[in-house]
């Protein structure tokens, strides 16, 4: 299978934006993430004002845009952080005041501003930008002058981001989908972290030219991951149990092209084992069990019937945009599909060859029944991972395989992560922080007398 190589597709810059592209805008820097799909008609809102996000198409990703007054309505412009040289030649001077200021002496009255709202409406109206409304809100603070660096930074960034709002332009890729979901709505992708998710492809060894089998039933992370790594090599098969594959919505948010999309393929495990050892009454009974819990995995996965996905935040995390906020008018740009149904030659091929590795990420299933049917599709000495957000399950797992002798160098892994921030004068670790991002069964497939061919 990965030997054959398909015909690939118009050739984009993957580091510019296009039109039909997906896109996470991270605005007021990660306080509102989006994923949207660009086009000419696409909006967004912010607040009580819709924007056209057009200006966005055919800019490189890690732009910045702020929220500009044009003469009919606010725009996204490009924007250019200033550079620091002034504030590096002055802070030798304003080291010695900084020491001896505090903010012990300001009482928060509300009377420290005398510019009212009135005012600021005023300032709008005559067509004055966010920028000169914070200017002008620091002139007019009484108390502004009086707080330590630290606070006045605090202070200028609240105000930016009510009256300038910034739009970071960022590409979709495997750490920012995961981190997206991952804050708000862990459920969805099984509560996997990315340094678990790192770690998973690291112990099934995906490279390139391999041919992964993945059961995916987190919304098709693992699938674009796996493919993302591959990079149009290789193919990734993405295996379900039952008649009902599994929503894999996610991997429509990787801007994958035509090669790698068709490198991407399904096929049930029916297909896939040999199922004359087992009797028509245990396949029907596991074929009723998942088709029922495909269907409760279909009515919690997002909705992509606008052909894209969103997510906003509300108080600082993750949610559902409503309708009203993110739209598209006009045609649609629909991105390439990937997830077709296996041909027949290429699961020949795999049933005679074996895969190159196992990636198992189904938090509602049992691991062991799952590993008995899908290792021996492997071929010898082929790795394998295995991911769930509880030990006991990979617990038993484990011991079975050590008792039937199916694999050697059997390893429970639990991924730690730690987030620092990184600030002049204030380096720590984040107050707040995930207690665990899951575990990892990890091994190779071994011979022996009893295994499956």
């Amino acid at each position: 299978m990965s030997e054959n190589k398909p015909e690939s597709g118009p050739t984009v810059n993957p580091r510019v934006t296009w039109e039909g592209c997906s896109v996470l805008l991270d605005i007021n820097d990660g306080d509102r993430l989006v994923f949207a799909r660009l086009s000419a008609g696409s909006t967004l809102k912010i607040g009580n004002k819709t924007f056209s996000l057009q200006p966005l198409i055919g800019c490189p990703f890690g732009s910045l845009f702020q929220v500009e007054s044009g003469k009919e309505k606010p725009y996204l412009s490009r924007f250019i952080p200033p550079t620091e040289e002034n504030n590096v030649q002055d802070e030798g001077g304003c080291q010695l005041q900084e020491e001896s200021r505090d903010n012990r002496a300001i009482i928060d009255n509300n009377q420290a501003q005398s510019l009212t709202g009135d005012d600021i409406d005023a300032m709008r109206r005559q067509g004055a930008t966010g920028n000169e409304i914070v200017e002008a809100l620091i002139a007019n603070s009484a108390t502004f002058d009086k707080k330590t660096q630290f606070s006045q930074e605090k202070y200028r960034l609240k105000k930016q981001k009510k009256y300038a709002p910034r739009v970071l332009l960022r590409r979709p890729f495997s750490r920012s989908i995961c981190e997206a979901y991952f804050k708000k709505y862990p459920a969805r992708i099984g509560f996997l972290r990315v340094d678990t998710l790192s770690l998973l492809l690291s112990m099934a060894n995906v490279t390139a030219n391999s041919d992964v089998l993945v059961l995916d039933m987190v919304g098709g992370l693992v699938t674009g991951v796996v493919a993302e790594r591959l990079g149009g090599s290789g193919s990734v098969c993405n295996t379900y149990l039952g008649g009902t594959p599994y929503p894999m919505e996610i991997i429509r948010m990787f801007n994958f092209n035509n090669e790698i999309c068709k490198r991407v393929l399904r096929c049930s495990v029916n297909d896939l084992c040999a199922v004359q050892n087992e009797t028509s009454e245990q396949v029907s009974q596991r074929e009723d069990v998942c088709t029922m819990e495909s269907q409760s995995d279909e009515k919690t996965s997002l909705s992509v019937s606008t052909e894209e996905v969103h997510l906003s935040s509300k108080n600082g995390f993750l949610d559902l945009v409503p309708e009203n906020e993110l739209s598209t008018t006009g045609k649609t740009c629909k991105a390439p599909k990937a997830g077709e149904k296996a041909p027949k030659e290429a699961i020949q091929s795999w049933k005679e060859n074996g895969f190159s590795s196992l990636i198992i990420a189904a938090p509602e299933q049992d691991a062991w029944i799952l590993v008995k049917d899908l290792l021996p599709l492997l071929t010898y000495s082929a790795p394998f991972a295995i991911y769930h957000q509880y030990l006991q399950p990979l617990a038993k797992c484990m011991r079975n395989l050590q008792l039937e002798k199916m694999a050697i160098g059997l390893q429970l892994s639990e991924p730690w992560l730690r987030e620092y921030q990184v600030l002049p004068s204030r380096t720590h670790p984040c107050m707040q922080m995930s207690g665990s991002g899951g575990y990892i069964l990890s091994g190779t497939r071994a011979y022996s007398n009893t295994s499956q061919s």
